[in-house]
């Protein structure tokens, strides 16, 4: 198992900006989760917990679940964070 201390959280972060929602189901929020999932598992990284800011623009962070996943990072919460492409984290 890729996560160390199984007490830690994977944390599998999606995002989808109303911009991105004419981008077709490729981006969609049900589809990030579901390739995440299918990572994380077929990685062995366990303990999983969604992030999700639907609806929230890339260009800044001051999004609700980004900000409270960086908490769980500084708290030491999180062992390791999850996201489909880095156009997901900001642009």
């Amino acid at each position: 198992m890729k996560n160390k201390d199984s007490l830690k959280i994977t944390a599998l972060y999606e995002r989808l900006s109303k911009d991105d929602e004419q981008s077709g189901e490729s981006n969609s929020i049900t589809n990030q989760k579901k390739i995440l999932e299918d990572y994380a598992e077929k990685n062995g990284y366990a303990n999983l917990s969604h992030y999700t800011d639907d609806g929230w623009s890339g260009a800044s962070f001051d999004r609700p679940n980004w900000k409270r996943l960086i908490e769980d990072v500084e708290q030491g919460k999180i062992g390791t964070v999850i996201v489909k492409d880095m156009s997901r984290v900001g642009r």
